[in-house]
């Protein structure tokens, strides 16, 4: 579904934005950038230095000199604004994206940076889409509106997939090595009777290995603490 997205960059006026646009794309797993009657030359050295590893987004992308023959193959046209746009348009929020059809052709229209999209622009839309801000400056920078929605579709397709692992190279405590350690701080805080009241003390070293347990803790952080409660208990000894 990522390849049926396209993101539409309509007279930009920026090199920089130009640039740092396609390397939000490629962020989040984007690839199709159409930049209609762009202000500076394009591509140009600025545009690629921004883009940063993103030149072949550059490279690949299509210009045109107007609005209307850049969206005849678009399924669906979404124009992003920062004010209310009273048309007959229907309006749609950040987390109403997930009403679209992805599995068709979808494009996001960004204005430019001074003026944004004229009403005339956004007459093309089957959408238009406010970002939420700061009502009283409401004005965002071009590569942060897009990375903003990029993000947004993103997640919406990637959520059920897209997940966070850890290193192999990080083992994780088992639940005897946790045991060890737990043992070795709790037989040290009886040393300086620190269960008090007694009555308390079940209660106590209950909370306390929960805390242990669910720290999801690694064979290397529980040597760590092992060593700081030895020495802790061979400090007090001393």
């Amino acid at each position: 579904m990522f390849k049926n997205i396209s993101f539409i960059l309509h007279k930009p006026q920026l090199s920089e934005n130009i640039g740092a646009c396609a390397r939000a794309m490629k962020n989040f797993n984007f690839s199709k950038l159409i930049v209609i009657d762009p202000k500076p030359t394009f591509p140009n050295d600025k545009i690629v230095a921004t883009s940063v590893g993103a030149r072949e987004i550059i490279k690949k992308s299509k210009i045109y000199e107007s609005l209307e023959p850049a969206i005849k193959n678009i399924d669906c046209l979404i124009s992003t604004t920062s004010r209310f746009r009273n048309k007959n348009i229907k309006h749609i929020t950040l987390n109403e994206l997930n009403k679209i059809d992805f599995s068709k052709k979808v494009a996001f229209l960004f204005g430019p940076e001074a003026s944004g999209l004229t009403n005339n622009e956004v007459s093309f839309s089957n959408y238009v889409l406010q970002i939420p801000s700061n009502s009283k400056f409401k004005s965002l920078n071009l590569s942060h509106s897009l990375i903003i929605v990029a993000q947004a579709i993103f997640q919406l397709l990637n959520s059920k997939n897209s997940k966070y692992s850890k290193s192999k190279k990080i083992k994780i405590a088992s639940k005897k090595n946790i045991q060890a350690m737990s043992n070795l701080c709790i037989k040290n805080l009886e040393n300086i009777n620190f269960f008090k009241p007694k009555e308390k003390k079940p209660k106590m070293l209950e909370n306390l290995r929960s805390i242990f347990y669910k720290m999801d803790l690694s064979e290397k952080e529980t040597r760590i603490l092992s060593s700081v409660f030895a020495s802790l208990g061979k400090k007090k000894s001393d």
